[in-house]
């Protein structure tokens, strides 16, 4: 049985991380457009996905007030998008310092609403960071091209990238302000303006951003905040507002394929789109791999967040000379490395899920593949002693595309361990996927690494590595994973459109 956190479920958090915040500016409860904090008649109740006590009650904004910010975005866009490459670059640059100088408030608001140890809230916060250092230096490369035309050398041709408008940006709850970075620093580096819907499981996070863009010195409705709990109510009609220019949503792929269709079905304004959806990442281990390297990325790659991300291993396949070996090693660092409980206690690895709704997924898959012959090895149950939202971390072998386990993304702490035999054998099953977000795999031969780098069916690949979080990378997926990349130097291309020109003398 793997640990829980020293009493913390009684009241009594031993060597904690203090709650309170050094500056309680960023701890907003009321939603932030057109440049003013709104507190408006209705309210949601934020709650501790750990604790179940209530944090905040929260301004829960609606069609009017929606309406009212995108209106007040499309002013503002009139004069921000001629704002000076240097002054959003400046604005940007003093966004990644705020987070810096306020990180540990921060992690706090990750900690409170999503659960996650601090530990790993603080690294989000760093990550979140990273885009706006990264974005503010992307401002100033907004760069076109000149090319001479094909029948006249006089003749010439240039390109230049021009803002779109208003970003609707959505956003999920378990990296609650890092994907909000992966939009916004793009988005405003590129000239547009935003109105972001964040999760109502995640509206803190969120909405310290309405006071670090007020704090950097963008202007009144360039970004604006509003979280709600209507999410589809919401979500269509930014989907479907004639003064929306492009939506940009990260979260499940069927609510991406929702969104898609709210877009399409409008008749009105064409909008772009970009999408970063759903994972069923594969996590391949050969025979000739680094066992101690491999199991560091599965305990890495899997049980962060509790293995609430999109690009965690959902599928580990070890070769079978080592799979006996792994399954044994992988248990024994559970046992040793894993410890359940407030986020806020210095020992906890492993927090919460989100909500019941998240356990209940969670428990289903384990018993589908239970009841199909696979074997639990290591938890498989509900760690209720803790509180309604703890799952204990699971391993799983015998594991077979029968099992919704093999299909679904599990969003939880399960290692589903699968068999193979052959480099064939395994690409084929690895790709037997509608979705093709993250891929990993370990071996030291150059021919299997160049084979898998380029079969497997996925848009980001670590190579004997499970980091592939950086602004500097291309994020995003091929298949049902969703549409464009984000981050990197093609993240801002994204956010704008090309114009081209023809000069003649």
């Amino acid at each position: 049985m793997l640990k829980a956190g020293k009493c913390w479920h009684f009241g009594i958090i031993k060597r904690s991380i203090s709650s309170s915040f050094r500056d309680s500016s960023v701890f907003k409860s009321e939603a932030y457009f057109c440049g003013e904090w709104k507190k408006g008649d209705e309210t949601f109740c934020l709650r501790n996905p750990a604790t179940q006590d209530e944090i905040s009650s929260i301004t829960d904004c609606g069609i009017s007030d929606y309406n009212e910010a995108i209106k007040g975005a499309h002013g503002a866009f009139k004069s921000f998008r001629k704002s000076a490459p240097s002054s959003r670059s400046e604005a940007l640059q003093n966004i990644y310092e705020l987070m810096q100088e306020n990180k540990e408030d921060l992690a706090r608001l990750v900690t409170m609403e999503n659960g996650k140890p601090y530990r790993e809230s603080l690294a989000e916060v760093d990550y979140a960071s990273s885009y706006f250092k990264w974005f503010s230096e992307e401002a100033h490369r907004m760069v076109g091209t000149i090319m001479p035309g094909s029948g006249s050398t006089e003749k010439k041709i240039l390109t230049i990238r021009r803002p779109l408008g208003v970003v609707g940006i959505l956003t999920p709850w378990n990296f609650p302000t890092a994907m909000i970075a992966r939009k916004l620093a793009p988005a405003l580096a590129a000239g547009n303006t935003c109105v972001v819907k964040p999760a109502q499981e995640t509206p803190l996070s969120a909405l310290a951003y309405g006071w670090l863009c007020e704090q950097a010195g963008f202007e009144s409705g360039v970004c604006n905040i509003l979280p709600t709990s209507h999410a589809d109510v919401v979500g269509k009609y930014m989907c479907q507002h004639d003064l929306v220019s492009k939506i940009t949503f990260t979260g499940s792929t069927k609510v991406g394929r929702i969104l898609m269709q709210h877009v399409h079905n409008k008749t009105g304004t064409i909008k772009k789109v970009s999408m970063e959806l759903g994972g069923n990442a594969p996590f391949i281990i050969f025979e000739d791999a680094d066992i101690y390297k491999a199991l560091d990325g599965i305990m890495a790659s899997k049980f962060r967040n509790s293995g609430q991300t999109c690009i965690c291993a959902n599928r580990i396949f070890v070769h079978e000379s080592l799979y006996d070996t792994v399954a044994s090693s992988l248990a024994k660092r559970m046992e040793t490395d894993l410890v359940m409980g407030s986020g806020f206690d210095v020992h906890v690895t492993q927090g919460p899920l989100i909500n019941d709704k998240a356990v209940n997924k969670v428990s289903d898959l384990v018993e589908d593949a239970k009841n199909k012959g696979a074997k639990v090895l290591m938890g498989g149950t509900r760690a209720s002693t803790l509180g309604r939202n703890f799952y204990h971390p699971t391993i799983l072998t015998d594991v077979d595309e029968s099992m919704d386990v093999f299909h679904k993304e599990i969003f939880g702490p399960v290692a589903c361990l699968i068999k193979f035999k052959t480099t064939e054998e395994v690409l084929r099953r690895s790709n037997d996927s509608n979705v093709g977000l993250a891929g990993y795999f370990y071996t030291a031969n150059i021919g299997t690494i160049m084979k898998l780098a380029e079969d497997l069916e996925v848009g980001m690949i670590g190579v004997n590595s499970s980091e592939i979080s950086d602004a500097v990378l291309p994020f995003g997926g091929v298949k049902d994973s969703g549409l464009g990349r984000e981050g990197s130097l093609y993240g801002i291309n994204d956010y704008t459109e090309l114009k081209s020109i023809i000069l003649e003398p």
